[in-house]
């Protein structure tokens, strides 16, 4: 006779919501594909349009290349800048070459750049100069600081720049942040540039996107639930990063970043009675598909669905594409 199949060992998988897709990462996705639809491949991407593997290599099928700067873009091509945004010499440069450009920049992250130029004001004597709190190399960071002059804004990575930090004036002082934070660690950072330059001028909301801000809320109330959390999210992604930093500091067993489904380690399973799963706002959802189809071939799962708020922000693509 057959033996029986022994049974699965039962797993509770806690689902963050929301998790994944944001309105930039979807417009700046939906730009590349609307220029390839509308002049042919290939269509040139200064830098990944968002970061994660998955995305850049669906697009790449589609006939995207992607390049790490101008120079590599032939003449007459059609070119689109990433959802991070690019510094100001850039579109500069496309225009002395005459390339067509489209601008996949994400709405909230060009409401930061308009915030530096209103504070900055035509520069001079009398300009504010702007501590800008986000991390050094990220390329939103240097897109942001790449609206003004050199020297118009400092970078403060953390709480102890953030004391350390001399300005020439604090009379004449303001601050503007990285969308993809952490929530917690920029009201810190805040606080002590407010404490120490009590004029310091700011947007009446830290500038964190609300996709951002959704998903660490959404990771937090899993997190003290959880053996394990696992972040689907590229290593070069900032705000899948934070999560996982986030979902530690919230309580889980442990957090880790997962790339794609195929890269899991079983042995982080071992002992997991409950799985929180989150994903980055640039990690497609197909990937949380995948992982719950992996991991249904070892165990039976029980998901539960862990929602903090209902997401129906739409940007609408730039105007070349909007018609």
């Amino acid at each position: 006779m057959p033996q029986d199949t022994p049974a699965k060992p039962a797993l509770r998988v806690l689902l963050a919501g929301p998790r994944g897709f944001c309105a930039g990462v979807d417009r700046a996705i939906r730009v590349v594909e609307e220029a390839l639809r509308r002049y042919g491949a290939p269509v040139y991407v200064r830098h990944e349009i968002v970061h994660n593997r998955t995305v850049v290599e669906d697009l790449e099928k589609q006939g995207a290349v992607f390049v790490d700067e101008l120079t590599e873009v032939p003449e007459s091509a059609q070119v689109v800048f990433s959802a991070h945004g690019v510094p100001k010499s850039v579109p500069a440069e496309a225009q002395r070459r005459g390339l067509t450009y489209l601008d996949a920049t994400c709405p909230l992250v060009s409401k930061v750049h308009r915030e530096a130029e209103r504070h900055f004001a035509g520069g001079g004597a009398d300009a504010v100069h702007i501590l800008m709190i986000g991390h050094a190399g990220h390329p939103e960071v240097e897109g942001t600081m790449g609206q003004l002059p050199p020297g118009a804004m400092s970078l403060i990575q953390n709480a102890e720049e953030a004391r350390a930090v001399v300005p020439r004036d604090p009379a004449r002082l303001a601050f503007i942040t990285q969308t993809t934070l952490s929530v917690d660690d920029t009201a810190e950072i805040v606080e002590i540039l407010r404490s120490r330059f009590p004029e310091i001028r700011g947007p009446k909301k830290e500038d964190i996107c609300y996709a951002t801000t959704n998903r660490q809320a959404a990771v937090k109330t899993i997190a003290p639930e959880s053996d394990l959390v696992i972040v689907i999210g590229s290593p070069n992604s900032s705000n899948s990063l934070r999560l996982r930093e986030v979902a530690e500091r919230s309580g889980a067993g442990r957090a880790i970043l997962l790339p794609k489904a195929d890269a899991l380690d079983w042995s982080l399973l071992d002992g997991v009675r409950t799985l929180g799963i989150t994903a980055g706002a640039s990690a497609p959802e197909v990937l949380v598909d995948q992982l719950l189809a992996r991991l249904r071939s070892h165990f039976t799962l029980e998901i539960e669905e862990r929602s903090v708020t209902t997401e129906d922000v739409i940007f609408k693509l730039p105007a070349p594409l909007a018609d």
